[in-house]
């Protein structure tokens, strides 16, 4: 090889230089791409979509109609708002059940006991299976006419429940179902936040007279706090997003009465079943502002705390 294509060795120590600076951006750069093509360019489409009269089959001549389709999903007082609080109600409901219900759970797990392993490995069952799976299940059971919970009412003399077939019983019954396969996961959190504590503190408060409950409020649970926000952080966001229970349990559009139809039916039925692609795409907007928004506000919270 001639000597004037060899590198030179200035020409290979500047390279070297100027990788080593910039290690940390060439190690992230897959990464980086990897984020730009899943999920920014999905939101920008989405953005772009919300600002067209898209409808039927996506076609490239639909019309760029600016803040449209904003105005009349804020004004939307039928369907958008009556969404936008069922969103909140079942977020807000099954994430209070799930917090101080696991918090119970995880503090009895706390201590060894005969039998623990077990316990925890029943406790943490519903974890298993897929949210699908567990909404047919659970559909199964509160089936009107063959389902177990009206078989097992019918022996102590209560008449058959429409439970996610009744207007007022279907939202309450996927937020039981919600409970059941999600409180596990809050569990897990706190008890992996409780068997990090030092027992000093507890101890300490033992000695000086102090009841279990004191022990709890005053030097437990102020301990625990951090492990608690990361718990609430992580359950909160994924019950906003909460879909394929409440698809699974009641189908499409949420029945007849659209009791269960949260923000996320509200788009899939925008999208899937009357073709409105960019109506549905600003619900899906506006509910992505509500989901940063919330982090944003917990995680804030979050550093306050520790």
């Amino acid at each position: 090889m001639p000597a004037s294509t060899l590198p030179t060795p200035a020409a290979t120590g500047g390279w070297s230089r100027w990788a080593n600076a910039h290690r940390k951006w060439l190690f992230a750069a897959p990464a980086m791409v990897f984020v730009a093509v899943l999920i920014v360019f999905p939101v920008a489409w989405t953005v772009y979509l919300s600002m067209t009269d898209a409808e039927g089959s996506v076609r490239a001549d639909f019309q760029f109609i600016g803040f449209a389709n904003y105005v009349q999903v804020l004004t939307d007082t039928t369907r958008f708002w009556p969404a936008v609080g069922r969103t909140a109600a079942f977020t807000g409901v099954v994430l209070l059940v799930e917090v101080l219900l696991g918090m119970a759970v995880a503090l009895l797990l706390w201590r060894p006991f005969r039998g623990e392993k077990w316990v925890r490995v029943a406790i943490l069952m519903p974890l298993v299976a897929t949210p699908v799976a567990v909404g047919m299940m659970w559909r199964l059971i509160f089936d009107p006419n063959i389902g177990l919970a009206n078989t097992v009412l019918g022996w102590v003399g209560i008449g058959p429940q429409p439970w996610l077939a009744g207007e007022r019983t279907a939202l309450p019954t996927t937020m039981l179902i919600d409970v059941w396969q999600w409180t596990p996961m809050v569990v897990l959190i706190l008890l992996a936040g409780l068997t990090s504590l030092s027992d000093e503190p507890n101890e300490a408060a033992l000695i000086d007279g102090a009841s279990a409950w004191q022990r709890f409020r005053f030097v437990t649970l102020p301990l625990l706090m951090p492990t608690v926000v990361v718990a609430i952080l992580l359950r909160g966001i994924d019950a906003l997003k909460t879909f394929d229970i409440l698809y699974a349990t009641k189908g499409k559009g949420g029945g007849s009465f659209n009791e269960v139809e949260t923000l996320n039916v509200y788009a899939y039925g925008l999208s899937f079943d009357y073709n409105q692609y960019g109506v549905s795409s600003t619900v899906l907007m506006l509910f992505f502002l509500i989901i940063i928004g919330s982090m944003w506000a917990l995680t804030s919270r979050r550093k306050e705390i520790g």
